[in-house]
């Protein structure tokens, strides 16, 4: 269990700009649940940090976790879609326990973590190649780039993946 930092720094912070950041949130996912969702956990990400002091803008440092976590919501949510659509699409359908899609959920996102460190192209690149099974031409007619390019992003992608598994 995480420790948590008691600070009344917190608190002020909270009183003062949480209404502001579930609004900033607000316009950003057209959706005041989701919104009330990531506001609170940004404050949760909050009472993890050891220090508060060296936060000079507390919104734009508040806003920084909220997008981070946004982004991260919006990276699983993605992933989960894709995985099932891959079961609607199986010839056969699969019967797998709670558990068993839970442990398959939790790789895809370790993977997708794992994948955070290419840039955006090389990683779409990547994808491209390993999930949707195109090759490096239809990579190329897609993303309107040389297949030259296209290698070099998966070359990138496969060096990265290999440092990876070695550590």
């Amino acid at each position: 269990m995480p420790e948590f930092v008691h600070s009344p720094a917190i608190g002020v912070l909270y009183q003062e700009h949480h209404g502001w950041l579930k609004g900033w949130l607000r316009k950003r996912t057209d959706c005041s649940e989701q919104a009330a969702d990531l506001a609170q956990d940004t404050f949760v990400r909050l009472l993890q940090q050891r220090s508060l002091e060296a936060v000079h803008e507390p919104r734009a440092y508040l806003s920084n976790i909220a997008r981070g976590l946004m982004i991260d919501r919006f990276r699983r949510r993605r992933l989960e879609e894709a995985y099932l659509a891959a079961l609607a699409c199986a010839p056969e359908p699969l019967d797998i326990s709670p558990e068993e899609r839970m442990v398959l959920m939790e790789a895809l996102v370790q993977i997708d973590q794992m994948l955070d460190g290419l840039g955006p192209r090389t990683r779409e690149v990547f994808l491209m190649a390993q999930l949707d099974g195109l090759s490096y031409v239809q990579i190329s007619r897609q993303l309107r780039v040389s297949v030259t390019t296209v290698k070099k992003h998966a070359a990138r992608a496969m060096v990265h993946c290999l440092l990876l598994m070695d550590d």
